[in-house]
C-alpha cells in the first residue's frame, strides 16, 4: 500500500488519513518527471532499442529470476533507467528532484521497488501477528470480544500483506488490493468500535451496523473498479470514516475514564496514530533514495501495535471478569 501523492496509502491506523484531507481535492494526472520530454523520449528510444527481437531475448535470459517472478519487464526497466537519467539532469541544473508517476524516485533493491516502505509494512505485519499470538495466549476464548478482535487482526494482517506487496511491486492489481484492503481495515475498525461500545449490550445494533458496513465496502469497491478509480473520492471516503472512528473511540474513553483504569491506552493509541500521520506532510525526496516520509511514517507505527494490543488484552480480560461476576458491561 510519493509521500503526498494520492496514490500512496497506509493501513496503520483506522483514521490516520485525516491529515491528508486536502489531498481529496486532487487526482493523479501524472507527475513532473514523467511529463518531461527527455524522460519520454528516453523511454521510447530504450523500448525501441532494447525491448524487441534478439535484445529482448537477451534481456529476459539475463534477468534474475526474482525480477521475472515479480513481473519486471523490459519496458519497466527502461522507465527505471530513464527516471535516473532525468533525475541526474535535474540535479545537474540545480532543480528539485521531481516525482515520477505519482511517486518519488527510489533506488531499487533486488525486486523491491520501495525497499524502506516494503520493510516497514512487513514489520507492521509481523508486529500485528506477534501481538495477535500474545492476545490468543493471554485471553480465553470465552471473552466477549475474543472473536471480533481475532477477525479484526486477520483483516489487518491481510492489509499489511498487500501493503508489503504493493511497495515491493507497484502494479494495477497490487495498487488496487492495497487500497481496498486498507479500506476494509478502516471499516472493520468501525465495526470493532461498535461491538465494544454498543453491541455487547445490543447485539442487534452491531449486526445492523455490520451489514451496513459490508454494503458500504461493496459499493465503494464496485465504484472504484467499474466506474472510476477516483483517488480524491477514495481519500475523502476513508477520511470521513476514519474521523467517525476517531471521535467514537475518544468519546467512549472519556465516558469510561473513571471505571476503566486502562482507558488511557486507547486514547494514546488514537492520538499517536493521528500524530504520527503528520509525518506524511513532510514530503521530502527519499534520503539515500530509500527513506521518504511515507516509509518513516510506516516505521514509526510499528511499536504502536504493542500498546494497542495491550489495551485489547486488558479490556478483554475486564469484560470476561465482569461477565463472570454478572456486572453490567461498560
Amino acid at each position: 500500500m510519493a509521500s503526498l501523492s494520492p496514490r500512496r496509502t497506509s493501513v496503520s491506523a483506522p483514521a490516520a488519513a485525516f491529515v491528508l484531507l486536502w489531498l481529496s481535492l486532487t487526482t493523479v494526472q501524472g507527475s513532473q518527471g514523467d511529463k518531461e520530454p527527455v524522460y519520454r523520449d528516453c523511454v521510447k528510444l530504450c523500448v525501441r532499442t532494447n525491448c524487441t527481437g534478439a535484445r529482448l531475448r537477451g534481456f529476459e535470459s539475463a534477468q534474475p529470476h526474482y525480477m521475472a517472478l515479480t513481473g519486471w519487464t523490459c519496458r519497466d526497466d527502461c522507465r527505471y533507467q530513464c527516471m535516473w537519467t532525468t533525475v541526474g539532469l535535474y540535479q545537474a541544473e540545480g532543480y528539485r528532484v521531481p516525482q515520477f508517476h505519482g511517486k518519488w524516485p527510489f533506488a531499487r533493491f533486488l525486486c523491491f521497488e520501495e525497499p524502506a516502505s516494503a520493510l516497514a509494512s512487513l514489520l507492521n505485519g509481523l508486529a500485528c501477528l506477534l501481538m495477535l499470538l500474545r492476545y490468543r495466549s493471554t485471553v480465553p476464548r470465552q471473552s466477549p470480544m475474543y472473536h471480533t478482535i481475532n477477525a479484526f487482526s486477520l483483516v489487518s494482517l491481510n492489509a499489511w500483506f498487500w501493503s508489503t506487496v504493493f511497495h515491493t511491486r507497484d502494479t494495477y492489481l497490487t495498487e488496487k488490493m492495497d487500497y481496498f484492503c486498507a479500506t476494509a481495515v478502516i471499516l472493520y475498525s468501525i465495526y470493532l468500535c461498535c461491538v465494544r461500545t454498543l453491541g455487547l449490550r445490543r447485539p442487534g445494533v452491531s449486526s445492523m451496523v455490520g451489514v451496513l458496513l459490508i454494503l458500504t465496502f461493496t459499493s465503494h469497491v464496485s465504484y472504484l473498479t467499474f466506474v472510476s478509480f477516483d483517488y480524491g473520492y477514495n481519500m475523502a471516503a476513508n477520511v470521513s470514516i476514519g474521523m467517525v472512528n476517531l471521535l467514537w473511540w475518544l468519546c467512549w474513553c472519556w465516558q469510561n475514564r473513571r471505571t476503566l483504569p486502562y482507558w488511557w491506552k486507547c486514547v494514546l493509541v488514537v492520538l499517536l496514530l493521528h500524530g504520527l500521520a503528520l509525518l506524511e506532510l513532510l514530503d521530502f525526496p527519499p534520503l539515500l533514495w530509500v527513506f521518504d516520509a511515507h516509509a518513516v511514517w510506516h516505521l514509526s507505527t510499528v511499536p504502536v501495535h504493542v500498546l494497542f494490543y495491550s489495551f485489547l488484552i486488558d479490556d478483554s480480560l475486564y469484560l470476561l471478569n465482569t461477565e463472570k461476576m454478572g456486572v453490567k458491561v461498560e
